[in-house]
C-alpha cells in the first residue's frame, strides 16, 4: 500500500508544505512525505516513498529506534535524529499518532518541526523543538472509519473538541484541504502585555493511498503568541461593555470602570464626580469653569497604599487651578502630560507631588466623564510600573472606553434621580406619623426594596373610628415603580374614605375591589398601562370595649396574634381574592383579644424575604413575637433582624399593635322605652353620670344632644332603642335604633315646624355621624373634654 507516492503533498495547504509530515506503514515503509519534510531533510517524495523509514534514522541501532518510535496504541512524543540528504544530522521533536487503515492494519503519522543539525543545543527539552520561533505545533489523525479524531500526544481515550471533529468529518467527505484560524479568548495580564494574544492556524488535509482513496485526515495546528493592537482594542472594549453597567447603582458602575482600566491600561485610575452626578440634580446649563469641588467616587491601583496618599472614596477633592483636571472640566477635552519637576501646577499641590514623586509616576491622562451633553466628572489615569508613557493610540482607546462608560454612569445617575423621585412620592403617600389612640399602642416599619427592584406599593394605616374603635390596615399593590406608588396612594385614600362611613371590613374590601377594577379598566382604555394591576389588603377593626377584632383579607397573609399566655396564633381568616380580580365575596371573622395582646399585620415581603421558604418565615415571625410584653419598637427591631437579614428584594411593611381595653366604669348604657316621656328620665341619668365622671361642664350640651337624638329615634325609627356614653379621649354619645333610614342635615325654613334638631346637634358636637349594623343604625357624637376645649 502506498500513499500518493507521486507527490505526497497538498500544495494548496500551508501546513503540508511548512510542517514535516510523514506516514509509516506497519512494515516500516514510508507511504507519505510532505513538502515540509522535503524542505527540512532534503529528500523528495519520490526518493523516500516506499522505502524503509529506518534508513533515515541515525544511531547505533536504527531498527530498535524505529521499533521504539512506532509502538503503543495512542499518540506520543519522541525526539529522533534523522539523516539529512546533505549528510548532516537533524534532531527532531516529533509527534507520533497511530492511524488505522481500512484493512485493519496500523500505520503511523509522524509530524515534526526541528532545526538543522548543529544549531540546537543538545540539552534542549523536546517541547522546545516543537516550538520554532514563537509557535507551537500539534497534530491529530483520524482513519476513514473513525468518527472523531484523536489528538497526537493525548492520553488514551482523549478526544478532540467538537469543532475539530466537525471539520475533520467535512474533509473526510470532500477530500479537500481546509485552513482555519482561531483566536484565543482575551485574558488579562501584566501591564504592558495586554496586547499579546494566541492565534491558532489549523489545517485539515486528507491522506490518500496509491489508488487515490482517502485513507485518513491529518489535523495540524500551530499556536502563536503575537501582538495584535487592533484586535486588542476590540477585545478590551468588548470586555468593558460586558463588565461596565451591570447594575444601575452609581457607585458600582464607576468601580466597574476602574476595574477595566487597571492594570490593562494604567497603574492607577481615579474617578471624581461633580454634584450633578452624586446628588441627582438636573444637569447644568453649561460645562463647569473655574474652581470646582468634586467627590471621589472610585479609584483602583496596583499599589493599595497609593489611594491613601491621594484621596479616599467619598471625600471632597479639589485640583489646583492649572491642573489637567480643571482644564478638562472647563474645556471638555482630554489631556495628557508627563509628570516631573517641571510640571507647572505640581508645586501648588505638595500632597500630590509627594505621592507622585514617591511612586515614580511619570505620566498621566485625564479625560472628561461626559454623556448626553452633561459633564459629570473627570477620569485620571497614572502610569509608573508600566514604563511606556500614554501614547496617542492609548488616548484614543481610553477615550472610547470612557465614553461608553459615561453612558452607563449617566444611566445610573438618571435612574438614581428617578428612583429618588418615586421613593419621595411613595413616602409622601404614607402616613408621616400614626395617630395616637387609646385603643391600641402601635409601632411600624417600612423598608423599601433595593434600587434594582424599584419602589413598590406597600402601605399601612391606623384609622380612628367611632365608638372608641380603631381600624388597622396593611396593603400591597402588585408591581413596582411610579404606577404602583400612585396606585397605593389612591387605594389608601379610598380605604380612609370608606372607613369614615363605618363599613364592616368585608363591605369595605368589596368597595375597594370595585375601585381597583375600575381604575384598571380606565387605564387600559387610555392605553397607558394598568394603573393598578391588582393589590392585596388586610383590614381589621378593634373594639376596646367589646375586646374583639373583626378582620377581613383580600389575598393577603393572615395577621399574627401574640397572646400573653398562649403561643403565637395565626387566626383562620377567610382568604378572599386579591383586589382587582372580582368574582368571590369577602368574609369577616371575629377574634376575641385580651388586654396586652400583640397583633402583627404585614406584607408578604416580610415572610418571603431573601427567597426563603414561607414556613421558615412564619417560624421566624413567631420567634420575634414570642414575648409580647416587650416594647413594641424592640419587637419591630427583632422582626427586622430575624426575617430581613439580607436586603429585601420586595418592599416590606408591617404594623404591630398592642391592644388596650376601656375600663367598664368609663362606659354607661341604658335601654330607652319607646315612649316620649322616657326622654326626661334619660336626660337625668346622663346628668348624674357626667357628674360622677367630673364632666359637669358638658352636662347642658350633652342633655340637649341626648334629648334630640332619643326623641328622633322614638318618633322616626323603631325599637329597640339604646343609649351609650363613653368617656374616652372625648365624650362619645351613641343612640341606637332598629331603623335603617339615614338622617340628613338640612337647614330648616322659617315656616317649618321641625328639622332643626340635627342641625343643633351638629353645632354642639365636634364630630357626628352614622354607622349601620346588622340590627339597625347608630347615630354618634363626639365632644371634646373640658381640658381640651
Amino acid at each position: 500500500m502506498g500513499i500518493n507516492g507521486a507527490s505526497g503533498t497538498n500544495p494548496s495547504d500551508p501546513f503540508s508544505t511548512t510542517t514535516a509530515v510523514a506516514v509509516i506503514d506497519a512494515d516500516g515503509l514510508i507511504t507519505y512525505w510532505s513538502q515540509g519534510a522535503q524542505d527540512l531533510l532534503g529528500y523528495s517524495a519520490i526518493e523516500v516513498v516506499r522505502h524503509p523509514a529506518r534508513a533515515l534514522l541515525r544511531g547505533h541501532d536504527p531498527i530498535a529506534a524505529m521499533s521504539r518510535l512506532c509502538r503503543g496504541d495512542h499518540a506520543g512524543d519522541a525526539v529522533v535524529t534523522v539523516r539529512h540528504r546533505a549528510g548532516h544530522a537533524v534532531r527532531l521533536a516529533v509527534r507520533v499518532c497511530p492511524l488505522l487503515t481500512a484493512d485493519g492494519r496500523r500505520d503511523w503519522l509522524i509530524l515534526g518541526a526541528g532545526t538543522p543539525a548543529g544549531t540546537a543545543p543538545a540539552d534542549r527539552a523536546p517541547a522546545d523543538y516543537a516550538r520554532p520561533g514563537a509557535t507551537r505545533t500539534a497534530a491529530a489523525a483520524v482513519d476513514s472509519e473513525a468518527t472523531r479524531p484523536t489528538p497526537a500526544g493525548a492520553r488514551a481515550g482523549h478526544r478532540a473538541s467538537p469543532v475539530v471533529t466537525r471539520y475533520a468529518r467535512r474533509r473526510m467527505v470532500s477530500g479537500q484541504p481546509q485552513v482555519t484560524v482561531a483566536h484565543a479568548p482575551f485574558r488579562r495580564g501584566k501591564p504592558g502585555r495586554a496586547g499579546r494574544e494566541c492565534s491558532r492556524p489549523r489545517s485539515f488535509f486528507p491522506l490518500h493511498d496509491g489508488a487515490g482513496g482517502t485513507l485518513g485526515i491529518c489535523y495540524a495546528a500551530r499556536k502563536a503568541t503575537v501582538p495584535d493592537p487592533t484586535r486588542e482594542r476590540l477585545v478590551l472594549l468588548n470586555a468593558a461593555a460586558e463588565h461596565i453597567g451591570t447594575t444601575l447603582d452609581l457607585g458600582r458602575t464607576v468601580q466597574e470602570l476602574a476595574e477595566v482600566a487597571v492594570p490593562q491600561l494604567a497603574d492607577f485610575v481615579a474617578i471624581d464626580l461633580l454634584d450633578v452626578a452624586t446628588t441627582g440634580k438636573g444637569p447644568p446649563s453649561r460645562s463647569p469653569d473655574g474652581p470646582v469641588t468634586l467627590r471621589r467616587a472610585a479609584h483602583l491601583s496596583i499599589r493599595p497604599d497609593l489611594p491613601k496618599v491621594i484621596a479616599e472614596v467619598g471625600e471632597p477633592i479639589q485640583y489646583p487651578s492649572g491642573s489637567l483636571q480643571n482644564r478638562c472640566l472647563a474645556t471638555g477635552e482630554p489631556s495628557r502630560e508627563a509628570l516631573g519637576p517641571g510640571t507647572p501646577w505640581l508645586p501648588d499641590d505638595p500632597v500630590r507631588w509627594t505621592g507622585i514623586n514617591r511612586f515614580g509616576v511619570h505620566t498621566h491622562l485625564v479625560l472628561p466623564l461626559r454623556a448626553r451633553g452633561v459633564t459629570m466628572g473627570v477620569v485620571t489615569l497614572l502610569r509608573w510600573e508600566n514604563p511606556d508613557p500614554f501614547t496617542e493610540d492609548d488616548q484614543l482607546l481610553i477615550e472610547d472606553l470612557v465614553a461608553r462608560a459615561a453612558v452607563c454612569v449617566d444611566n445610573a445617575r438618571r435612574y438614581a434621580r428617578e428612583h429618588q423621585a418615586a421613593l419621595t412620592l411613595q413616602t409622601s403617600l404614607l402616613p408621616p406619623n400614626l395617630p395616637r389612640h387609646n385603643a391600641v399602642e402601635v409601632a411600624h416599619r417600612y423598608l423599601p426594596a433595593d434600587a434594582e427592584s424599584g419602589v413598590g406599593g406597600d402601605w399601612y394605616d391606623v384609622i380612628p373610628l367611632s365608638g372608641a374603635r380603631v381600624a388597622l390596615v396593611v396593603g400591597d399593590v402588585i408591581g413596582h415603580g411610579l404606577h404602583a406608588a400612585a396606585s397605593m396612594g389612591r387605594l389608601r385614600a379610598a380605604v380612609q374614605t370608606l372607613a369614615d362611613l363605618d363599613q364592616s371590613p368585608d363591605e369595605l374590601l368589596a368597595h375597594v375591589n370595585d375601585l381597583v377594577m375600575r381604575l384598571s379598566d380606565e387605564a387600559e382604555a387610555a392605553a397607558e398601562g394598568p394603573a393598578a394591576a391588582g393589590a392585596t389588603c388586610v383590614y381589621a377593626i378593634y373594639d376596646p370595649i367589646a375586646r374583639t377584632m373583626v378582620v377581613a383579607r383580600a389575598g393577603h397573609p393572615s395577621p399574627a396574634v401574640a397572646h400573653l399566655t398562649e403561643p403565637v396564633e395565626f387566626p383562620d381568616i377567610p382568604a378572599g381574592p386579591p383586589l382587582g380580580l372580582g368574582g368571590l365575596p369577602f368574609e369577616s371573622a371575629e377574634i376575641p383579644l385580651e388586654e396586652g395582646s400583640v397583633v402583627a399585620l404585614y406584607t408578604d415581603g416580610l415572610i418571603q424575604a431573601a427567597e426563603q421558604d414561607v414556613d421558615i418565615g412564619i417560624e421566624r415571625l413567631c420567634f420575634a413575637l414570642a414575648h409580647p410584653d416587650r416594647p413594641l419598637e424592640e419587637i419591630c427591631d427583632i422582626m427586622v433582624r430575624a426575617l430581613l437579614a439580607d436586603r429585601p428584594r420586595d418592599d416590606v411593611a408591617f404594623l404591630v399593635a398592642r391592644t388596650c381595653v376601656l375600663s367598664p366604669d368609663r362606659v354607661a348604657s341604658w335601654d330607652v322605652p319607646d315612649d316620649p316621656s322616657a326622654v326626661r328620665v334619660v336626660r337625668d341619668d346622663v346628668s348624674d353620670r357626667l357628674s360622677q365622671w367630673g364632666l359637669d361642664e358638658l352636662a347642658f350640651t350633652t342633655e340637649l344632644i341626648v334629648s334630640e337624638l332619643v326623641t328622633n329615634a322614638i318618633r322616626h325609627a323603631r325599637g329597640p332603642i339604646g343609649l351609650r356614653l363613653i368617656h374616652e379621649s372625648t365624650l362619645i354619645c351613641e343612640v341606637s335604633d332598629g331603623g335603617h333610614t339615614s338622617p340628613h342635615l338640612r337647614r330648616a325654613r322659617s315656616t317649618d315646624e321641625g328639622g332643626r334638631g340635627l342641625f343643633l346637634v351638629a353645632q354642639l358636637a365636634q364630630h357626628w355621624g352614622t354607622r349601620y349594623t346588622g340590627s339597625g343604625k347608630t347615630i354618634w357624637t363626639e365632644q371634646p373634654l373640658p381640658g381640651d376645649i
